[in-house]
């Protein structure tokens, strides 16, 4: 047998919702440009397809984190557009990048030397003004091997941005400080929620991640940002269950009545994850299906009494708006996203 099996699981993919919240990302950074987080694999969507829609509608700066991220995007990408977010770790790390045209974010006084001893070139800088996690500590700012850097970007990372925090007003001082002892080309600190602080937090490149993917990390981002992702599971099987009838795992529901059940192609391993069980629903049409007993790994059930015309192989569609999801169920919307799984196809 040859070509693509049909699968139980499909994923909507709104290119146009993409193109447009970018486009008002970037409008939203006022003079600065925007750039893309497409690490994870474009945040769970495919970078491979994310990257062609996001440079149609303008983007010129992609950031990923891994280097096994970089290879599968030089199809996609131009020479100078993609930067790596960790760092150089070893000696392959750069020559990847200078025989690619890859830019690496120097996070370290070591990984400036390694980047420097491989030969250097254009490279970014992360100043860690205050999340420690990634990034130059401020009393290492002077070592010889950092001012040897071809700095590109300057750039450091909130902590705190989705929230009316002190801290953002903190660490956009010191890095404005810090900046002046550094050479670069340009300066970078917003990420999606960083652009809905405000002009001061933008400079001259921000970096969106979640809301280019429909995610809302600040309500006011909410009137610009569309739903991307759309993701349906198949009805496998439909049995009608009465009074006493238990279901799944631990016998954690019985039917008190005679109920129309459909079991649904859908589980924890495609991000589909228990803590939705006992509140969730899946949707057909305009109907509601609620979820009955625990989630498994491939499967769940849903009572489809109000659905009678249901049936094997119909499409259910799983309820995605991810700021509206999140806060259901508890699991964050770069979860939602990133945990979506690989057993989906993707339709437009």
């Amino acid at each position: 047998m040859t070509g693509v099996l049909p699968r139980t699981l499909r994923l909507r993919f709104d290119e146009a919702a993409l193109a447009g919240n970018w486009r008002a990302l970037d409008a939203m950074s006022g003079t600065a440009t925007a750039g893309a987080a497409i690490k994870a694999d474009g945040y769970g969507l495919g970078a491979a397809r994310v990257v062609p829609v996001l440079r149609e509608a303008g983007c010129r700066n992609f950031f990923v984190a891994h280097w096994s991220e970089v290879e599968p995007m030089l199809a996609h990408v131009g020479p100078g557009e993609l930067a790596v977010l960790h760092g150089p770790h070893v000696a392959e790390h750069v020559a990847l990048a200078r025989s690619k045209g890859v830019r690496p974010v120097i996070n370290s006084v070591r990984q400036a030397r390694l980047w420097l001893e491989g030969g250097g070139g254009p490279c970014d800088l992360m100043l860690d003004t205050g999340i420690n996690r990634l990034g130059l500590p401020p009393t290492e700012i002077g070592d010889e091997a950092i001012a040897r850097l071809e700095v590109e970007t300057l750039m450091s990372h909130l902590a705190s941005a989705d929230e009316d925090s002190a801290q953002n007003e903190e660490q956009r001082s010191l890095f404005c400080q810090l900046a002046g002892h550094v050479a670069h080309k340009r300066r970078s600190l917003a990420n999606s929620s960083g652009i809905a602080l405000g002009s001061e937090y933008a400079f001259d490149l921000t970096r969106p991640g979640i809301a280019l993917y429909g995610g809302v990390p600040r309500p006011e981002l909410a009137p610009a940002i569309r739903q991307v992702a759309y993701p349906q599971a198949a009805v496998i099987q439909l049995r009608d269950l009465k009074a006493g009838d238990r279901v799944g795992y631990n016998a954690a529901w019985t039917a008190d009545g005679p109920t129309r059940a459909a079991t649904v192609s859908i589980g924890y391993a495609d991000g589909f994850l228990r803590c939705r069980a006992g509140q969730g629903a899946l949707q057909f049409g305009g109907a509601v299906l609620p979820l009955l007993g625990k989630i498994s790994m491939d499967m769940v059930v849903v009572d489809c009494g109000v659905a009678q015309n249901i049936a094997e192989g119909d499409w259910l569609d799983i309820p995605f708006d991810l700021p509206t999801v999140s806060k259901q169920t508890g699991i964050s919307q770069y979860e939602l996203l990133t945990t979506l799984g690989r057993r989906f196809s993707t339709i437009n």
